[in-house]
């Protein structure tokens, strides 16, 4: 019996020993690479980070303007891709036409001389008139022309979490400026720089009614129709 079992254990003992021990480092299928060679993994694909703004935005850019940030970006709406001047600014988007020469009109900016920063530069305004209070309030509030400048879209906007408070980090947040007329304000956002667009007043017609008319001859088919 005992040199049965010692036979037995002489046969298992060759199978145990060709069974080797598979590592996971021998499992990767990553190909190897000397040291200081870059991650093929890691280096961004460009055609794929163009398809998204926020992905084109961490591939490095160039001064001269892409065909496809044309598209995207028409000339009335801010650059996120342009170059800051990061002395004055720190996210404030900057338009195309501001103080490369292609600017429309014979009016200079006045940010030439004024030193403005670009935040302030490049800022979309809207012009229009006021309307009258839903209250028995006076319409002296609604004869003037007015100004104010648009939400910014990346103005660092938060809100409290205790109170809901929200606040901005865009200094012109609810700052307005009235005018006399609509041609004032006009000349003064171009002065300035600013996009600027209008928005017309919608006036309501009053037609003036009388209760005698509807008993006035007309040539015409009967004003009342009787249902009974």
């Amino acid at each position: 019996m005992s040199f049965l079992r010692s036979s037995q254990n002489s046969l298992r003992l060759p199978r145990a020993c060709t069974q080797v021990p598979r590592s996971t480092r021998w499992l990767s299928q990553t190909p190897p690479r000397r040291l200081g060679e870059p991650d093929p993994k890691a280096v961004p694909d460009v055609q794929a980070m163009q398809m998204t703004e926020d992905q084109a935005s961490m591939v490095e850019i160039e001064n001269k303007n892409d065909a496809a940030v044309k598209k995207y970006h028409p000339d009335h709406q801010p650059d996120y891709t342009a170059m800051v001047d990061h002395g004055t600014s720190c996210y404030s988007p900057v338009p195309k036409r501001v103080m490369n020469g292609s600017e429309p009109g014979e009016v200079t900016p006045a940010a030439v001389l004024s030193g403005a920063p670009v935040d302030l530069q490049a800022r979309t305004v809207r012009i229009y008139k006021p309307a009258k209070p839903a209250t028995q309030s006076g319409t002296w509030g609604s004869h003037a022309w007015r100004m104010d400048w648009d939400v910014l879209g990346k103005g660092h906007r938060w809100e409290n979490p205790l109170m809901g408070w929200q606040s901005s980090a865009d200094f012109m947040q609810a700052t307005r400026i009235n005018f006399r007329t609509k041609e004032e304000a006009i000349a003064f956002a171009e002065k300035q720089g600013y996009e600027w667009y209008v928005q017309e007043p919608q006036v309501r017609r009053f037609v003036p009614k009388a209760y005698a008319n509807n008993f006035l001859h007309e040539p015409n088919k009967l004003k009342h129709i009787k249902t009974k």
